[in-house]
C-alpha cells in the first residue's frame, strides 16, 4: 500500500510544480513580485501583512493578495482594510495552497497592474512546504509565542523559505525569547538566510521589512 500512495503524492506534485512553472513565467512576463507567506497559526502574519500592504500603497506601489484559510473569510476581510484587492480562497479543510488554486482565483486580475501579489498561505508548518506556487520569495515567520526552536521541528518549511521574518518581537523580553538560539535555530537548517525581527503592533522593524521587499521588486 506505501508504494501506491507514494506515487499519487509524487504525480500531484508533478502536476502541481508544472501549473506552478506556468504561474512564474506568467508573474515574471507581468513584473509582479509574488511572495509566499507561510507560518503557524497565531504567528501575527494577517496582521504584518495589513501593515505592509498600507506601507507600500502609501508608497505608490500597487499591491493585490490571495488569502488562504480553512473555512473563512475573516483574514481577508482584515487584510481589505490596507486599501488593496483581496480575494479569499477557502480550501474546505485543505492545510495549504496549491497552484492550480491560485491559477483559478486570479481570475480577470491583470497581474501588469500590480507590483506585488502576496499569497497568505494557510496556517501550518508542514504541507505548504511541499507546494510551489509560482512564486519569487518564501517568507517563513516565526513569533515569539512559538519557541526558538521551531526552525528544528519543522525544517523542511525553514529551508525551502527565502527568508525569515520573527514577529510581536515587542513582547520576546516577556515571554523569555532568546534570539540567539532562535537564529541560530534558523541558521542550522537554513545557513546565511536573512532574519528580520518585527513588530506589527509597535512597528518596530517593519519599515525595514518593506525596504527589504521593495529591493527584492527592484532586483537591488
Amino acid at each position: 500500500m506505501q508504494p501506491r500512495i507514494l506515487q499519487i503524492q509524487q504525480s500531484v506534485l508533478s502536476k502541481n510544480d508544472e501549473l506552478a512553472r506556468g504561474l512564474r513565467d506568467r508573474f515574471t512576463a507581468a513584473g509582479v513580485t509574488t511572495i509566499n507567506v507561510v507560518s503557524s497559526p497565531g504567528s501575527g502574519k494577517t496582521l504584518l501583512l495589513t501593515k505592509t500592504i498600507e506601507r507600500l500603497v502609501a508608497r505608490g506601489y500597487r499591491v493585490a493578495t490571495l488569502v488562504g484559510d480553512l473555512a473563512t473569510d475573516n483574514d481577508a476581510r482584515r487584510l481589505a482594510e490596507a486599501g488593496a484587492p483581496v480575494r479569499q480562497i477557502v480550501t474546505g479543510g485543505n492545510c495549504h495552497l496549491e497552484a492550480h488554486m491560485i491559477e483559478e482565483y486570479l481570475g480577470d486580475w491583470d497581474l501588469k497592474d500590480y507590483d506585488f501579489l502576496f499569497i497568505e498561505n494557510v496556517g501550518n508548518l508542514v504541507c505548504p512546504s511541499s507546494y510551489d506556487l509560482g512564486e519569487d520569495f518564501r517568507i517563513v515567520i516565526l513569533s515569539v509565542t512559538e519557541g526558538e526552536d521551531k526552525p528544528l521541528k519543522y525544517p523542511p518549511m525553514f529551508n525551502s523559505a527565502d527568508l525569515a521574518v520573527i514577529t510581536k518581537i515587542d513582547i520576546a523580553e516577556a515571554v523569555e525569547f532568546n534570539r540567539d538560539a532562535a537564529h541560530a535555530s534558523i541558521q542550522s537548517v537554513r545557513p546565511g538566510m536573512t532574519i528580520l525581527e518585527v513588530s506589527a503592533k509597535t512597528g518596530e522593524g517593519v519599515d525595514v521589512w518593506v525596504d527589504t521587499l521593495i529591493k527584492r521588486h527592484e532586483g537591488t
